[in-house]
């Protein structure tokens, strides 16, 4: 299955269209390569998705190709979810302006 098509039916992202922008912006690997969103998953691949704030890295247990909002967890399992935290202004104050 597409890496696009397997996001959205997995709900681990909203909207196919969506899906394949992240994808070929190069925010989601698979088994720790760099993937685009025609590529093909399989049972077994772990995925880290990288969203604006926080890291996601799953392994695919299950394809389906349509399933109900309740069974979408069940084709994944969550390895880790990590926040990436930013610095805040007031902690910048030492860098210097251009």
């Amino acid at each position: 299955m597409r890496l696009d098509k397997y996001l959205k039916v997995s709900r681990l992202v909203k909207r196919r269209t969506l899906a394949k922008e992240v994808a070929d912006k190069g925010r989601i690997e698979i088994n720790g390569k760099m993937a685009k969103s025609s590529n093909t998953v399989k049972v077994g691949d772990e995925l880290t998705l990288y969203y604006g704030n926080k890291t996601v890295k799953v392994r695919i247990t299950d394809i389906k190709d349509s399933t109900k909002k309740q069974d979408a967890q069940l084709m994944y399992e969550l390895i880790s979810e990590e926040r990436i935290e930013r610095p805040k202004i007031e902690d910048m104050s030492d860098i210097e302006a251009f």
